[in-house]
C-alpha cells in the first residue's frame, strides 16, 4: 500500500465555499452584492466613461441614454459615472469607522466586563447616555460644530457607534468570566492581560465580528443622511447622499433619475451589508445556526 493511498483527501476550497453558501444562503447573496459594489470601487477610474466631477454646460439634466448612461444633474455631470465612484465614498466611510467602533468598544467591553464594580458601571451609564440620544442628531451636532469632511464623518460615526461593540463583547466576557477556562487560567497563575488577551478576546469576538457589517451598513446611511441635509460631504464629491439631496429638488419637475440612480445604490448597498450580516450571524452563532 502506497503512501498516496494511506494520505487524507485534500480539502477542496470549492467545496468549502459552497457550503458556507449552504448554511447561509442570505450571507452568500449579501457577499455578492459586496463584492460586486467592490469591484465596482476598485476599477472606477477605468470603467466610468466620464470624470466624475466634470460639469457639461451644454448637457444639464440630460435623460438617460447612449452618452449619458444614467443621465446628468443639474451641473451637467454624469450621474454613471458619479454613481460607481460614490462606491468608493461608501467604503471609504464605512470600513474606518466600524475598525474605529471596534479599537474603541471592543477594548473597553473586555475591561469593565472582567473587572466589573464601579469601572463597568460607570463605562456603560456613559454609554447608554450616548444612546439616549437620536444618533442622527449627535452626528449632525458634532458635524457641523467640526466641519463637513470625510475625516469628521468617520470619526463621529465610529466614536457613536462605539457602545454598540463594547456592549456585545462585554456581555460575552460576563458569559465566560465565571467559566473553567478562565478559572484555569487563573489557576495556572496568569496574569490578567493574558487572560484578557489570550483566552477571553479569541472567544468573544465572534458577536463583534457579526455586527461590523450591520453597523457598516449604519454608518453608509448615516453619511448619506448627513449629506443630504447639507452637514456631511460637499459638492461636487460624488457622494450618493449629496446626489439625492441634488435631485430630491428636480423630482417634481420630472428628472427622476437624478435622485433615483444614487438611491438604489444606497438601497442595494445597504441591502448587501445587512444579507451579509445575517449571515456572519447565522454562522457565527451555533444556537441561531440550528
Amino acid at each position: 500500500m502506497t503512501d498516496a493511498t494511506l494520505s487524507p483527501p485534500r480539502a477542496n476550497p470549492f467545496g468549502r465555499i459552497v457550503g458556507v453558501a449552504r448554511r447561509s444562503p442570505t450571507g452568500a447573496m449579501g457577499l455578492a452584492i459586496i463584492g460586486l459594489f467592490a469591484v465596482l470601487a476598485i476599477l472606477a477610474p477605468w470603467i466610468t466613461p466620464h470624470d466624475p466631477v466634470q460639469a457639461y454646460p451644454r448637457d444639464i439634466l440630460v435623460p438617460p441614454g447612449a452618452q449619458f448612461w444614467f443621465g446628468t444633474d443639474g451641473n451637467g455631470m454624469d450621474i454613471f459615472s458619479r454613481v460607481i465612484h460614490g462606491a468608493r465614498y461608501a467604503f471609504a466611510i464605512a470600513v474606518p469607522a466600524v475598525l474605529l467602533s471596534m479599537l474603541i468598544g471592543v477594548p473597553l467591553g473586555l475591561w469593565v466586563g472582567y473587572v466589573g464594580g464601579a469601572a463597568d458601571e460607570i463605562t456603560m451609564r456613559i454609554f447608554d447616555g450616548l444612546r439616549v440620544f437620536p444618533s442622527i442628531i449627535l452626528a449632525l451636532a458634532v458635524v457641523a460644530a467640526a466641519g463637513p469632511s470625510v475625516l469628521n464623518v468617520v470619526l463621529v460615526i465610529g466614536i457613536l457607534d462605539s457602545p454598540i461593540f463594547a456592549r456585545v463583547v462585554r456581555s460575552e466576557v460576563l458569559a465566560y468570566r465565571s467559566s473553567t477556562m478562565v478559572e484555569s487560567a487563573k489557576a495556572a497563575g496568569n496574569p490578567t492581560w493574558r487572560i484578557v488577551l489570550v483566552h477571553l478576546l479569541p472567544n468573544t469576538m465572534s458577536g463583534a465580528m457579526a455586527q461590523s457589517a450591520v453597523r457598516a451598513a449604519w454608518a453608509v446611511r448615516i453619511a448619506a443622511a448627513l449629506a443630504f441635509l447639507g452637514i456631511g460631504i460637499q459638492v461636487p464629491t460624488p457622494e450618493w447622499g449629496v446626489m439625492i439631496r441634488q435631485g430630491a429638488e428636480f423630482m417634481v419637475t420630472g428628472q427622476w433619475w437624478v435622485a433615483v440612480f444614487p438611491g438604489l445604490a444606497l438601497m442595494f448597498m445597504m441591502l448587501g451589508l445587512n444579507m451579509l450580516g445575517d449571515g456572519a450571524q447565522d454562522l457565527l452563532n451555533p444556537r441561531r445556526s440550528r
